[in-house]
């Protein structure tokens, strides 16, 4: 049987049940333990110093694996919107109309005095119809068991979402953007908290200070122009964060934090001092470096405040990333974007030829050596870092080779917190192997690129599709960490399996499972 239950829904809406023994065992430890989710941002696990990052040190996420657990087999999404999706719906995403993916952009015209707030949301909330009654969402199963719910940082839906659906997906409080394009700059002129317009003193650029990517002159001059950029965002989200927290030390809650680091284009107040005199970096690496490095010391912040406050016992922290690695610190000579091979200066076909980092000139190895980036059907694009820490829950120390995936993170917040959801979710709760107890596992993860989609086993066989020359690939990836070796051809009846379980997962056509930005997210709308 697949993620989909063939016997279909059996219940419509959210029912608290009372704990049978094994929920006891699980989820009921007695006071409800707050969760806060750390969700970076094109953060590929290899940039972690856990996972073998040799030049940006992240004591403080490595301090949650060394205290908590470390997954080896997670895998996100290969894209920010659909990632999130997932997420919060608790569906993976290669299937048909699972979601809505509004497009991004239309806030700036607040700051182009073309649209008011008003208006942009009420376009937006046409576009996206009326969400189902009996539909679900993270934060909902959190509030069905009583907990305050709350979201700061980048927008948690779609590339464009308003305080309508932010209500309706479960939230209790919110602050940061409604909008993908303006989370691409660093100094908003304005965020929203609980639907309203809040200004940024000092931010005056509509861009937010969105700045190149391409390191040239001009624009390493056009990021370190301070004019108009007054507050950088990722510090009044951790301002929010710790308010949040300190508000509600005396009730469980739930807070999800996806921060804009370390996405790109590069902005940083101001280089980290581990990296002003690292001569193995340009000048645009040691400012990316500094937001990784931003980002470690946010954690270490929030971590402080839990045992400052005496929650930290109580507390689950889980840190992941909603997609593989992406380049933002590109210069000629060092790193080209479109990622190319440096020697040669052609682009990777993705069939014979793929990304490397050694290839690409990638000096940080944001992929830890896998194959692939970001939109990618490779590992490199969908593998990421998953850490869990829960003090006297959790064994310090230990790494899981389970299978999971970010459409698990509902089911296992629900098995935590003694929450039935609906069956046509597509995640298994991972909650046991945290506990170190038996549970269910995946027999498949499976996923979309713009590629195409891909599936993995449990047992580590990965068969992938080519969509556009109609090319499947399969590895097994326990002896093949790189996808080096296509072994399609010597297994031909694991490759065909697999096969029937993608075309079903994909509601019967592999195009679900192909990304493309003119069909998988709704039209700009115009002002």
């Amino acid at each position: 049987m697949g993620f989909r239950n063939s016997v279909g829904l059996l219940t419509a809406m959210l029912i608290i049940v009372g704990c049978s023994e094994a929920k006891k065992e699980k989820g009921n430890v007695g006071t409800k333990p707050n969760v806060i989710l750390i969700y970076a941002d094109d953060l590929g696990r290899g940039l972690l110093s856990v996972e073998g990052q040799r030049i940006i040190k992240t004591p403080n996420i490595d301090g949650l694996a060394n205290e908590g657990m470390r997954f080896e087999n997670a895998y996100g999404a290969m894209f920010c919107a659909p990632a999130r999706a997932s997420l919060i719906t608790g569906y993976h995403d290669a299937q048909k109309d699972k979601w809505k993916i509004t497009a991004g952009g239309l806030y700036l015209n607040i700051s182009r005095g073309t649209m008011d707030q008003a208006e942009i949301e009420q376009k937006l909330n046409d576009q996206l119809g009326e969400i189902p009654e009996n539909e679900v969402f993270l934060a909902e199963v959190f509030k069905s068991s009583g907990y305050v719910t709350g979201e700061v940082g980048k927008l948690e839906y779609g590339f464009s979402t308003t305080d309508k659906q932010m209500k309706r997906h479960g939230w209790d409080y919110y602050y940061g953007f409604l909008d993908h394009v303006r989370c691409h700059g660093f100094y908003p002129p304005f965020l929203f908290e609980n639907g309203n317009l809040i200004n940024i003193e000092g931010n005056t650029l509509a861009n937010c200070g969105k700045t190149m990517e391409r390191e040239t002159e001009k624009a390493y001059e056009e990021r370190w122009n301070m004019e108009g950029k007054t507050t950088y965002s990722q510090d009044l989200f951790l301002e929010k964060i710790l308010t949040f927290i300190r508000s509600n030390k005396n009730k469980p809650f739930f807070l999800y934090h996806p921060t804009q680091l370390p996405h790109g284009p590069v902005a940083i107040p101001s280089v980290h001092h581990e990296f002003v005199n690292d001569d193995r970096l340009t000048q645009i690496e040691k400012e990316y470096a500094s937001m990784v490095k931003m980002l470690d010391d946010h954690v270490g912040v929030i971590i402080n405040e839990l045992k400052t406050l005496g929650i930290d016992d109580n507390t689950m922290v889980v840190f992941t990333s909603d997609n593989g690695h992406e380049i933002y610190y590109s210069k000629e000579g060092r790193i080209l974007k479109p990622v190319r091979n440096m020697a040669t200066g052609e682009f990777f076909d993705d069939v014979n030829t793929k990304y490397y980092s050694e290839l690409a000139g990638d000096v940080f190895d944001g992929n830890d050596g896998m194959a692939g980036i970001k939109r990618s059907n490779w590992e490199g694009g969908v593998r990421v870092p998953l850490i869990a820490r829960w003090p006297g829950k959790i064994k310090p120390g230990t790494t899981s080779n389970a299978l999971v995936s970010n459409y698990d993170f509902m089911a296992t917040m629900a098995d935590l917190v003694n929450v039935e959801i609906p069956e046509s979710k597509d995640g298994v709760s991972y909650l046991p192997e945290l506990l170190g107890l038996e549970g269910q596992e995946h027999d498949y993860v499976v996923y979309s690129s713009f590629l195409g989609p891909a599936i993995v086993s449990k047992e580590g066989w990965k068969l992938r599709y080519f969509a556009a020359d109609d090319i499947f690939q399969l590895y097994y990836l326990p002896d093949d960490y790189r996808e080096e070796k296509n072994l399609y051809e010597d297994n031909t009846e694991i490759a065909e399996r697999l096969k029937k379980i993608l075309i079903e997962e994909c509601d019967g056509d592999l195009n679900n499972g192909w990304f493309k930005v003119k069909s998988s997210v709704l039209p700009y709308i115009r002002s």
